[in-house]
């Protein structure tokens, strides 16, 4: 299975126009597409129109897609150099703009530089030696259903008590049956950043994604990967960190980088989703 059959993203015709349809396989426990799965549509699309690998992709989130709806994207390659593409790709929901995708895509065929990484991996067990990532037993399909995350520096979901934490923790990840990374399926990696806010100020919170950024380094088959996540700050309501992304030799893959609007949870609302999931109810929007 490849990013393409993950996402369900759709051709037409037309090679600039995609739809994606936004299931619950797609979407977040609140119902919306998930942020990192809509970035990685947008890259799909671009390469394919491109006939280039991306190298780097940003999006910005500007209103949500709920479950249940069909997203157009329309791809424009403003800029086609020999070496390198500058293109991106707007997402519609009827007549209005949800999101919008920018990126850089191309390849030297023979540089002049040799490979080089001066970022290194975190040492942390193997994933098998790591717990898997509580979630709430949500009765319906999610993003989060499908991508498996075994937590290797931090802590888990019972265990965030109000006591502040550090502002770095690690995971494992993997999409089962999906076993070579492409930039499509490192940007919904790297759209877990958000995770990092309950780490870091030991409470549960509610994150929403204002923009979503991958810079592509080597993709390497492997079946797990890395995410050494870093909170930078919060001001205003707002919060800023940044994800590595690497293989299970160590080959650092991407980095990807976020900011986001953070809200806490009170006791009072954090009971009310547990018991929510547990009765199989109607789902809060979720959080981290």
């Amino acid at each position: 299975m490849d990013a393409r059959h993950f996402l369900g993203i759709e051709p037409t015709d037309d090679p600039l126009h995609w739809r994606l349809p936004v299931t619950g396989a797609v979407s977040t426990p609140g119902r919306f597409l998930f942020g990192g799965c809509g970035l990685a549509a947008g890259i799909v699309a671009l390469e394919a129109a491109a006939g280039q690998p991306a190298v780097w992709a940003t999006a910005q989130y500007l209103a949500h897609a709920p479950t249940g709806s069909d997203l157009d994207l329309h791809v424009t390659l403003a800029a086609q150099g020999r070496r390198t593409t500058q293109a991106r790709a707007v997402a519609h929901l009827g007549d209005r703009e949800i999101l919008t995708v920018n990126a850089a895509l191309g390849h030297q065929p023979a540089p002049d530089i040799d490979d080089q990484s001066w970022v290194d991996a975190p040492d942390v067990p193997p994933p098998a030696a790591c717990p898997e990532r509580e979630w709430f037993p949500f009765p319906e399909e999610t993003v989060f259903h499908r991508v498996e995350q075994r937590l290797a520096v931090g802590r888990l979901l019972s265990q965030i008590d109000g006591t502040p934490g550090a502002a770095r923790s690690a995971s494992w990840f993997r999409v089962p049956g999906h076993l070579e990374p492409s930039a499509a399926t490192l940007a919904v990696l790297g759209d877990y950043v958000t995770g990092g806010m309950s780490q870091a100020l030991g409470f549960h919170t509610m994150s929403r994604s204002l923009d979503n950024t991958i810079r592509v380094v080597r993709l390497v088959p492997t079946e797990w990967v890395l995410s050494d996540i870093v909170v930078y700050a919060t001001a205003g309501g707002f919060a800023h960190g940044r994800a590595h992304l690497f293989a299970e030799d160590g080959t650092f893959l991407a980095s990807a980088s976020q900011s986001m609007s953070v809200r806490r949870w009170s006791d009072e609302q954090f009971r009310a989703m547990r018991a929510a999931a547990a009765a199989g109810g109607p789902e809060p929007a979720g959080g981290a």
